[in-house]
């Protein structure tokens, strides 16, 4: 931009040089010399350089953007959340240790976290969609809102885990979980995961003051 301004400001407009309208005006704009001390009518028909400024500081910053993006292709696959800069969805997390975090909202979506440590932590609306946890343990965490959609629960640790509204959609398995006082309060379950969590179904959760078979709507 520097050199633009340069080249269009070597010379000065003749103060008595004529610049009235003509049938042929229009092309010989782009020819004028056009400087911040030009007569007002150069600088009223100046509107393809200001178009030009503007294009270019616009590309500029579209060029700034493009290779913040592109200088971290991870970025794109960020854990949402508020665990720092740290990786969690679509990442092979097995055997990690979260426990007694504050994990709120934080995205674990598709990622592998079988034997994860998660006991206490706070996880209040955080996804493992479609996650693997398989063997975690997930006891006394705040699992509300949680949203466990086609996610892999199975020999899971829920004992005195809440999972007040928690989302438990399509094929997730709870098979061979612990859910000794676990509060299932407002969780959709298929009937056939209801009726095999009601069989395995003890304690009170200690937080909630709710029994886990009530939780269940257990029979």
């Amino acid at each position: 931009m520097a050199l633009l301004g340069v080249s269009l400001c070597a010379s000065k407009v003749p103060p008595n040089s004529p610049l009235l309208p003509s049938k042929s005006l229009p092309l010989q704009i782009s020819s004028l010399p056009i400087c911040s001390d030009s007569p007002p009518l150069v600088r009223n028909l100046a509107s393809p350089l200001a178009l030009c400024e503007s294009v270019a500081r616009t590309g500029a910053l579209a060029l700034l953007s493009a290779s913040l993006f592109f200088a971290d292709p991870a970025l794109a696959f960020k854990g949402g959340g508020p665990y720092g800069a740290g990786v969690t969805r679509g990442q092979d997390l097995t055997g990690q240790d979260f426990s007694g975090k504050t994990l709120i909202k934080q995205d674990f979506k598709t990622s592998i976290l079988r034997q994860a440590n998660f006991k206490g932590a706070k996880l209040l609306g955080a996804s493992f969609f479609d996650a693997d946890l398989t063997g975690a343990d997930l006891s006394d965490a705040d699992l509300r809102g949680v949203d466990f959609s086609l996610a892999n629960v199975t020999k899971v640790n829920l004992n005195n885990a809440n999972l007040e509204g928690a989302l438990a959609t399509g094929n997730t398995s709870f098979r061979g979980s612990n859910i000794t006082g676990a509060d299932f309060t407002d969780v959709p379950l298929r009937d056939d995961q209801r009726e095999y969590l009601c069989k395995v179904a003890d304690g009170v959760n200690p937080t909630t003051g709710n029994a886990t078979r009530e939780t269940l709507l257990c029979n």
